[in-house]
């Protein structure tokens, strides 16, 4: 097989390939290599290509049996490896936990091949930061692929693995996904476990899953990851069947909310618009139900619930870089992550705790509210295409203050951190594409705890609006 082939499998593919005997894991590991070599000095997506690779763990079987896999370096872990977290307060670290996200990952027969850039502290919308340098968005590199699974998006967009992990707090699976042109999934609350030692991260705001380019391959990602296991703060309803057998059942007729209207401070681009327009169109065609939904919440009580989280982040970090050795300052972090430290050190105790749950409460509620009446929401995953490197929303900006940058947060993740909050399930699909051709992400969001009904609705648009024969500049085996 020659890279040129390899790009254009997704990972159930090669997973076939690998069973039916036509290639091996070492193959498609020397192939991941490869592509790697290839395109990542332009993108620079992987900051470390294991040297052990040919040789690392993965169970001879299961859905992605020698299928190459790469890891976000902030998040779920892999025992005895760096994770370095984008930033230089913990350069070098290497962590002691084996998290159950790449126990399943093994299991199903993934090979994780190295670890993928990250803003720091996962904390930015943007691909770049001062340890790792600027990745490139494989369909204009001088445009971000997002944050802050961005190295994940750039190295699935370019060919250097068919999927990779993502953790998502506030869209960081989506956004990324929406800018380079994937299929980005963020799972219900407590779908995935974050054992042993991080569940229900962030009061349930953050959850790991994969960044890919097609529904079958989310889809059987699902089932690979999901359960509970002992430690967990509650068990989410479990499916009825499998995701993959899903991909086999109607649809049936939903009633969908559509956004047509900004829900933050950024108006939406026209092309943004333009294609959330024509797909509820592609949907009221396939016999679902369309009403406008208005903005459910306010922008304040977003950007209320951040504030809140800053002392207990602040306080965190502090443990944190005393286990490293190190002093939080501007020579360990960032200017806007060093701003959002102090903001949170210098808040009394009692604006923590209890200001958040209620916080999220309130919203949550009013949310469920507004929403309930439908069974599918379709939003803007972002309301605009990838922006050019820098500017605002980059961690490496020092003209913001703390409020500032919560306010520019909140304004560009205006449709995808409120779900993170309410911990419904959402999924960004590459059903547009601007006049420029850069991508334009569409999310779908669920009811909670109904995966089943994103994957097969996802299914449905991707059949409609196939997304395949769309590629970017940079891509392995081009050449």
């Amino acid at each position: 097989m020659k890279v040129s082939e390899y790009v254009g499998y997704d990972a159930t593919g090669l997973a076939s390939l690998v069973g039916a005997g036509e290639v091996t894991p070492q193959e498609l590991t020397r192939l991941a290599r490869q592509a790697h070599d290839e395109v990542n000095p332009r993108v620079n997506a992987v900051i470390e290509f294991y040297e052990d690779a040919e040789t690392v763990a993965g169970a001879d079987g299961g859905p992605f049996h020698g299928v190459p896999f790469l890891r976000k370096d902030v998040g779920e872990t892999e025992a005895g490896r760096l994770q370095e977290k984008g930033s230089r307060l913990f350069k070098g670290h290497r962590s002691n936990t084996d998290s159950y996200f790449f126990r399943r990952a093994r299991e199903a027969g993934l090979r994780t091949l190295g670890r993928t850039t990250t803003s720091e502290l996962g904390s930015a919308v943007m691909s770049e930061s001062v340890l790792n340098g600027i990745t490139g968005n494989p369909w204009n590199l001088e445009r971000t692929a997002g944050g802050s699974s961005g190295g994940s998006a750039a190295a699935v967009s370019a060919g250097i693995t068919p999927v990779a992990s993502g953790g998502d707090g506030g869209g960081s699976i989506r956004i990324p996904a929406s800018w380079c042109g994937l299929v980005g999934l963020v799972p219900s609350r407590g779908r995935i476990s974050g054992g042993p030692d991080n569940q229900d991260a962030s009061f349930g705001r953050s959850r790991a899953f994969v960044l890919c380019r097609t529904v079958r391959d989310m889809a059987a990602a699902l089932d690979v990851f999901s359960g509970p296991h002992p430690g967990d703060p509650f068990i989410i309803v479990q499916p009825k069947r499998s995701y993959v057998e899903e991909l086999s059942q109607p649809t049936g007729r939903l009633r969908v909310g559509v956004a047509r209207t900004r829900w933050g401070a950024v108006d939406l681009d026209p092309e943004v618009l333009h294609a959330v327009e024509t797909t509820a169109m592609l949907l009221q065609e396939m016999g679902h139900s369309i009403a406008e939904i208005d903005p459910p919440y306010e922008p304040v009580e977003y950007s209320r619930i951040t504030f809140a989280q800053r002392k207990i982040s602040a306080t965190s970090l502090e443990v944190a870089a005393r286990a490293m050795g190190r002093t939080i300052s501007a020579d360990t972090l960032e200017p806007a992550n060093l701003k959002r430290y102090e903001f949170g050190r210098d808040l009394p105790l009692s604006q923590s705790g209890e200001e958040l749950q209620e916080a999220l409460r309130k919203l949550r509620f009013r949310v469920g509210e507004a929403i309930n009446a439908f069974d599918i929401l379709l939003t803007p995953t972002l309301p605009t295409v990838a922006l050019p490197h820098g500017g605002i929303y980059c961690a490496t900006n020092p003209t913001l203050s703390a409020e500032g940058i919560t306010e520019a947060d909140t304004a560009i993740c205006q449709f995808t951190g409120l779900f993170n909050v309410t911990g419904q399930p959402a999924v960004s699909l590459p059903l547009s594409q601007s006049s420029s051709g850069l991508p334009i992400g569409i999310q779908v969001v669920g009811r909670f705890g109904d995966e089943a009904t994103l994957v097969r609705l996802a299914r449905d648009l991707e059949e409609a609006r196939p997304w395949k024969q769309r590629q970017p500049t940079v891509r392995a085996g081009s050449n």
